[in-house]
């Protein structure tokens, strides 16, 4: 899974300079709305909105900003939620296979779009289920690795729950399954690790290998995917080893 987390780094500095923008607010508020309205607005009992509360925290979303989009989502706004979360499958340049997860309130809109970003990049929007198969969901923590000793660490985090442990240089990359997420970030934030991010993740269960350019076309396309604010992940089974990463790192 090394390639993923390696991946996942590059994206979250890239969130972070998003969110200076304030680009990656609207995905945000979008997850704390869904969140609240699938398990209600207590993060005491909902731990999905726990985990979109946390993230809200980490990128500095205003408080009252964050209050709203909860109260919205659990009903106690002025004006109901009316997002919904929708899936679309298809394939990237070179066959790479593409899992896209998004979060919108006009599906024709996002159906459009969607299809455009696969087409323009020389790819092709396929049929629910088409790729999905080819993806297994989990739960990913990347915890700062600053001032921690690895072997300690890892046995900490496998302690909590973790079925895999990982340090790529400033990060700790901590795999759970999928319904372990939050226990597992529980538990570590309890030892006083420093969470740097918690997500679900699709990770593939068979990847593939791409030439430079092949990964610089398909790199393209998940920033287009990235950048669109109705999506909320893209995944993919581009094989992701250091030549691969190193065109993205040099984008």
């Amino acid at each position: 899974m090394a390639g993923h987390s390696k991946w996942a780094n590059i994206r979250h500095k890239k969130a972070k300079e998003d969110a200076k923008r304030s680009k990656v607010f609207t995905k945000v508020i979008k997850e704390l709305t869904i969140a609240a309205r699938e398990g209600g607005g207590d993060p005491d009992g909902n731990p999905r909105l726990a985990l979109a509360i946390a993230t809200a925290k980490s990128v500095n979303l205003p408080k009252d900003t964050m209050e709203r989009a909860i109260k919205r989502g659990s009903g106690e706004g002025d004006d109901a939620a009316t997002y919904s979360e929708v899936t679309f499958e298809g394939y990237g340049p070179g066959g790479i296979a593409y899992f896209v997860e998004v979060t919108t309130d006009n599906n024709t809109r996002t159906v459009a779009e969607v299809r455009h970003i696969f087409t323009k990049h020389g790819g092709n929007m396929g049929t629910n289920g088409s790729v999905g198969f080819l993806f297994e969901q989990k739960g990913l923590i990347q915890v700062k690795s600053d001032g921690l000793d690895e072997e300690e660490f890892m046995m900490q985090a496998i302690e909590a729950g973790a079925d895999d442990v990982e340090l790529d240089g400033e990060f700790f990359s901590v795999y759970t399954e999928r319904t372990e997420l939050f226990n597992v970030r529980k538990a570590l934030e309890e030892t006083g690790c420093s969470i740097e991010s918690a997500e679900l993740i699709r990770e593939a269960t068979t990847e593939t290998k791409v030439d430079t350019d092949t990964a610089l076309s398909n790199f393209k396309m998940m920033e287009k995917f990235e950048d669109n604010d109705d999506v909320s992940n893209v995944f993919t089974n581009m094989m992701m080893d250091e030549e691969t990463l190193a065109v993205a790192e040099n984008m």
